[in-house]
């Protein structure tokens, strides 16, 4: 009875895989292809601007630390679920878990374009070649298992799309066995590499601007990557009712978009707080660079917690959609502001990505968008509702 009431909860929404926008996404992936290509072929100088000042360029920026913010729908859907007991929110947890599957996918894959010697990534696997006082090293070794967690929950959803297949059930009804365990690994896991990646940059010291330099980089990309997951999940339930054809689901988001604006709230607080107790909050008047991407950067935020603290505001699904927007567009200012904008290796060296750089990512990007779209249509994935017609 619980598998067929979960089956009948989340169908798939069918219809043709191969449409106008599914061309379009195929055309810019085989560009990003093509550049890939040529990364492998001549190596990254043929393709980047990276160098010994920049090591750390697009792809580690936007692929790893903005994907796997944006990839954390999964992970800040099932605290509310899981953590907090707030199971009204259980239609939304496969297709949250989905996004954050191929957004950690994909994200893990960049990382073999940005490293040098890739052949030698299998290392990482090995302890007798690891330096476990790395950070960085348990950044990747989460990763790598947060992958592995996610698609083993998204195994029931690929498993239901067989139903008459009795191999495809029994691997489901193990794998839901093990589900409890799972899902704590799979909250655990993000918890540890989100705060870590903001640890890294504690590394660099005096390289980056005081205005997001500090102590507590841990938290706020931890924080802020939360709040970007409830982003993320919102984002995502708007866009697909859209284009979809299928109702919005208001009762849900606009609660999930409560949460989003205490979390918001508290990473504000603490943001300028903490500015104000190292004595630096008179840069942010300084009128430079930097001064202004903080200003954007933190104007987004409270924009996007201004929409959401008002409950009238939320009943209205195009608040929640531009609310959520601003608060993905202010985490990924964020994340490039700590590791780009505010980042200064020292005199000579300048960084801007090549064209190469931007369309391999712009190719990533639609990848993962084609597999989206093949999935929701094929495997039951988003909440059954009337009727829906096809994009």
């Amino acid at each position: 009875m619980k598998e067929r009431t979960m089956m009948e909860s989340h169908r798939p929404l069918g219809g043709k895989i191969v449409t106008k926008p599914f061309i379009v996404l195929t055309l810019l992936a085989l560009t990003g292809v093509v550049f890939m290509i040529q990364r492998y072929r001549y190596g990254l100088g043929a393709v980047t601007h990276l160098s010994d000042g920049y090591p750390w360029g697009i792809w580690i920026t936007y692929d790893v630390l903005v994907g796997t913010a944006l990839g954390c729908g999964g992970y800040a859907t099932a605290i509310l679920v899981y953590i907090f007991n707030r199971w009204e929110y259980h239609p939304l947890i496969r297709s949250a878990v989905l996004t954050s599957a191929f957004g950690y996918t994909l994200a893990a894959a960049a990382i073999f374009l940005d490293i040098g010697r890739y052949w030698n990534a299998y290392h990482l696997f090995f302890p007798w070649y690891v330096n476990f006082n790395s950070v960085l090293v348990e950044v990747a070794l989460c990763i790598a298992a947060y992958v592995v967690v996610l698609w083993l929950e998204v195994a029931p959803a690929v498993m239901e799309g067989h139903p008459s297949s009795n191999s495809a059930q029994s691997v489901k009804r193990r794998v839901e066995r093990w589900l409890p365990m799972i899902v704590a690994f799979g909250i655990l896991l993000p918890t540890m590499h989100q705060s870590s990646l903001g640890a890294m940059m504690i590394i660099a010291g005096y390289k980056v601007s005081p205005l997001w330099q500090s102590g507590l980089l841990p938290l706020f990309f931890l924080l802020s990557a939360i709040a970007m997951g409830y982003a993320v999940t919102l984002f995502e339930s708007l866009l697909s009712s859209l284009f979809f054809g299928r109702p919005f689901e208001t009762h849900l988001i606009k609660k999930m978009g409560g949460v989003m604006a205490w979390v918001i709230g508290v990473y504000l607080i603490l943001r300028f707080a903490d500015l104000a107790a190292r004595g630096q909050l008179n840069l942010i008047a300084k009128g430079d660079l930097n001064s202004a991407m903080f200003i954007l950067e933190n104007f987004c935020y409270l924009a996007a917690f201004l929409l959401l603290a008002s409950k009238a505001w939320r009943e209205n699904p195009r608040t929640l959609f531009i609310a959520a927007a601003l608060m993905l567009l202010a985490g990924a200012l964020y994340r490039f502001d700590t590791y780009l904008v505010g980042f200064n290796p020292g005199p000579g060296w300048h960084y801007f990505p090549a064209l190469p750089e931007i369309l391999i990512t712009v190719g990533i990007v639609a990848i993962e968008l084609m597999a989206y779209l093949y999935f929701v249509k094929r495997y039951p994935v988003l909440p059954a509702v009337g009727q829906a017609k096809h994009a």
